[in-house]
């Protein structure tokens, strides 16, 4: 028998290191975070399943173990500080559940998603303090990454990524004229689409310059600089790209070219760009490799923490606000949730003096989207003077998730359809006007009008605001949008002259609305 000096001595589980002090807190942490997933899944499910489903946000599925791993190289100064609980994180968490009850009333999913990950920042700062919140300060912060963010830079992007290829294409001499987002050559016409965008890279970069620039520098003007690079080398990246595909469809065809920018440009060429930003930054690195990344005495000995650090509440009070928080924001959007305008049976067009319905058919299909309207008329109007207008009208009872009057891939230019944006139309009072444009190429222009209440706007934000303000006052009323569209070509009148003359002929666009949706 060996003597029991010998016998091999097990290691102390996880949760026998955690220090006596931080147990309580950690247990608190881990249940309320599980109870806010657990109230918002709605939220995290969507998030989940962008991460997995969407190339753009593939990256985000690296962003937990991160967490984890940025959290644990902090662990030991953060061991040294003892945890309080903290009312000011009760005002951040009412902040956060604010934003949430203004997303879902708004339809907006990136607030709602923000919402709930400052939810999990909130709830940190109020059951941990300010002294463990200056500790993991870069963590708490990075969480942001887990927000699926960058839809909305897609048509900014489409634009300069189009421009640059155009520069490009100059230098080398290879002649090209531009429509919006659409370039053609002589040996080709090719379209700066979505996918083409380098929005997936830049998001990708931004996450990753964030990581690099915490970890490997100390200077904060070394950080800012590589943070620079991030966002614009990508972006320059993303022009040549585009350019080499145009270039390689010059000489081999444009299949050829179409399949080698998914190949190589899609695998092989943005890691070498990646890899050259980090052989860029890399003699640039100041952070020493033993070097600690929390600064425990600075902590410890600041008077500013110590000010912050005397806002504290006991523990259970603090669990009871976050609770108590958490189910007011539900409770609220339940509410306003059932909360919905009385629609009429049945609307119809009203008469439009010297203007009939046309059966003719437009040179490029054109079908614009109004996802969970509660009644559409589609209608084609001449006024045998040449000028011909397509008519898309959609009423709602309200608006919410799946029901946004102006929403991303809403209106004018479905999502994942043959149309794309060209440039900004003619002005249009009280509207937004666009020309879009399809294969051939097909011109169009399209004028939208958003209406709710007293308000008539082509801004899909105003729309969002006045909604806004309906459903948190608990107020019923109902949404329009209206869209007037001419197609552009040979021996017809210009777009802008049809919708003007339609209009003449209608009045003022509002009560003509109102008229059609049977509310006034």
């Amino acid at each position: 028998m060996l003597p029991e000096s010998a016998l091999p001595v097990r290691p102390p589980s996880l949760f026998a290191r955690v220090p006596d002090h931080w147990r309580a807190p950690l247990i608190r942490l881990a249940a309320v975070w599980l109870a806010l997933i657990v109230l918002f899944v709605g939220d995290w499910r969507d998030m989940a399943w962008q991460w997995w489903d969407s190339s753009t946000y593939n990256h985000i599925l690296l962003i937990p173990p991160i967490l984890v791993w940025l959290a644990m190289q902090r662990a030991a100064e953060t061991a040294q500080i003892t945890p309080h609980a903290w009312w000011p994180g009760l005002v951040i968490m009412g902040g956060a559940v604010f934003l949430w009850v203004l997303g879902e009333f708004a339809g907006l999913n990136l607030a709602r998603q923000l919402a709930v990950v400052v939810m999990l920042q909130a709830t940190a700062l109020a059951l941990l303090g300010p002294r463990v919140a200056a500790a993991q300060l870069f963590p708490l912060g990075y969480m942001l990454t887990l927000v699926p963010f960058g839809d909305e830079l897609i048509p900014f992007l489409q634009t300069i990524t189009a421009k640059l290829t155009m520069a490009f294409l100059a230098l080398s001499r290879i002649p090209a004229t531009i429509d919006g987002v659409f370039i053609t050559t002589r040996f080709g016409y090719f379209e700066v689409a979505e996918a083409c965008s380098g929005v997936k890279f830049l998001i990708a970069m931004i996450a990753y310059g964030a990581l690099v620039s915490n970890v490997c520098f100390a200077s904060w003007w070394r950080r800012a600089a590589f943070m620079a690079l991030s966002v614009v080398v990508p972006v320059l990246a993303n022009g040549v790209r585009a350019w080499g595909t145009i270039y390689i469809a010059s000489w081999r065809g444009i299949e050829f070219a179409a399949s080698f920018d998914h190949i190589f440009y899609g695998w092989v060429f943005f890691a070498l760009v990646m890899g050259l930003v980090m052989a860029v930054g890399w003699r640039f690195f100041d952070r020493k490799i033993d070097a600690p990344l929390v600064d425990g005495p600075a902590i410890a000995a600041s008077p500013l923490l110590a000010r912050l650090e005397r806002m504290a509440l006991p523990a259970p009070a603090a669990l009871g606000g976050l609770a108590a928080l958490a189910l007011a924001g539900l409770a609220w959007s339940a509410a306003a949730n059932r909360i919905a305008a009385p629609m009429p049976d049945l609307i119809t067009l009203p008469a439009v003096p010297g203007w009939r319905f046309d059966d003719g058919s437009p040179r490029a299909e054109w079908r614009p989207l109004h996802t969970g309207a509660d009644h559409r008329l589609v209608a084609r109007f001449t006024d045998g003077k040449g000028h011909v207008v397509d008519m898309s009208f959609a009423l709602y009872a309200a608006q919410g998730d799946g029901k946004e009057a102006g929403g991303f891939g809403q209106g004018a230019q479905p999502l994942g359809s043959r149309w794309a944006w060209e440039k900004p139309g003619a002005a249009f009072a009280d509207a937004r006007s666009d020309v879009i444009q399809a294969p051939g190429p097909v011109h169009r222009l399209a004028v939208t009008w958003l209406r709710t209440g007293d308000v008539l706007t082509g801004s899909n934000t105003r729309l969002k605001l006045a909604n806004m303000e309906d459903r948190l006052l608990l107020r019923a009323r109902p949404t329009m949008a209206l869209i007037l569209s001419a197609e552009a070509g040979e021996g017809t009148p210009p777009p802008e002259e049809s919708i003007r003359s339609f209009l003449a002929a209608t009045g003022p666009i509002a009560p003509w609305m109102d008229r059609m949706a049977r509310v006034r």
